[in-house]
């Protein structure tokens, strides 16, 4: 724990005064933290992670592993002891689990319900919806971005490869390297390939191409990213048979966002993450719809889940724009 304090304080060019005065905590303690002398309270550890922008749970982590170490480190039978804690743990987790997920079943359901409704369409009534469904889904995504192409506009780049009068080369741009990013992510599905490092990085400088040249494809200039982001990887592989789709990408969002990897593009990279997640399991895709009220209640949403520390109050949001777009494959298999 003390590496990551220390490393992650040089790293944004603090010394232990400004980080003292910053956050109310005397000078001498976080001297003390840093040479792994004293321990910082839960309290601190927190104000810590958020002003040295420390993944919260990779620094809690440190925090109660060493906690633990200290309380019985050096007993007879602590290996024993904590086999037992941890069954008892994963005990108290299921259970928690199993009340969240009950909580949530009943849409669960439902949406399941619709998903095999639209699995049920011909082959060519689904190629027709999905290829309605990804251009709303690209429209959304780049009008999030303050991109000014309408629907129509955005489906005649796309489609035509015509030029819009109006609107800068940086929007076409946008639009078509979206695009570009669905396709290879489709591919990159119908190959069953696994979240991973190298694809991860590559769907991010397909977004960016010929746009933010020096960023795209590369994580920020920091250790501790490349930690964190293999930390995420390792989750998604412990967690992908044994979670919900939708909540595995709910919380593979989140994640994104809590580490926030890239100088640029984090949400646009979370928001196609998720949806690749989500169309390995043959889900819809989900995104903000594209007016000024829901992407504000967006981050509103994002907001209160971060205050609360409380994932279900996003992966309860993202639930009910996967059933809205069910209905909409549904609406447009009627047509």
């Amino acid at each position: 724990m003390k590496s990551l304090l220390k490393n992650a304080r040089e790293q944004k060019g603090l010394k232990t005064r400004e980080v003292s005065q910053m956050l109310g905590i005397d000078q001498a303690l976080i001297s003390k933290f840093e040479s792994g002398t004293r321990k910082p309270t839960r309290e601190q550890i927190s104000k810590l992670s958020q002003l040295l922008e420390i993944d919260y749970e990779s620094l809690m982590t440190a925090w109660l592993k060493e906690k633990i170490l200290y309380e019985i480190g050096n007993e007879e039978f602590a290996l024993k002891a904590l086999l037992l804690a941890e069954q008892e743990i994963q005990n108290n987790s299921k259970q928690i689990n199993t009340i969240l997920l009950t909580s949530i079943q009943g849409i669960l359901d439902e949406i399941d319900t619709l998903k095999n409704q639209m699995e049920s369409f011909n082959h060519f009534e689904l190629r027709q919806i999905s290829k309605t469904l990804e251009l709303e889904f690209i429209f959304k995504n780049i009008y999030f971005n303050s991109n000014s192409l309408t629907l129509e506009e955005t489906k005649s780049v796309i489609n035509d490869g015509l030029t819009i009068a109006g609107k800068s080369m940086q929007e076409h741009m946008e639009a078509i390297n979206f695009h570009e990013t669905i396709l290879y992510i489709k591919d990159l599905v119908q190959k069953k390939t696994a979240l991973n490092e190298k694809e991860f990085l590559f769907v991010h400088h397909l977004i960016f191409k010929g746009t933010s040249a020096n960023s795209s494809g590369k994580f920020k200039n920091d250790t501790l990213i490349v930690r964190e982001m293999n930390l995420l990887f390792n989750w998604y592989e412990t967690h992908k048979n044994n979670l919900h789709p939708i909540i595995l990408a709910s919380e593979t969002y989140l994640k994104i966002l809590d580490i926030n990897p890239f100088e640029n593009g984090n949400i646009q990279m979370a928001t196609l993450i998720l949806n690749w997640i989500l169309l390995q399991n043959n889900y819809t895709y989900i995104s903000v719809k594209a007016d000024i009220k829901s992407v504000n209640e967006y981050f509103s949403v994002l907001e209160e889940s971060k205050n609360q520390n409380d994932t279900f109050i996003f992966i309860n949001y993202i639930l009910e724009l996967e059933k809205e777009n069910l209905y909409r494959a549904l609406e447009l298999a009627s047509k």
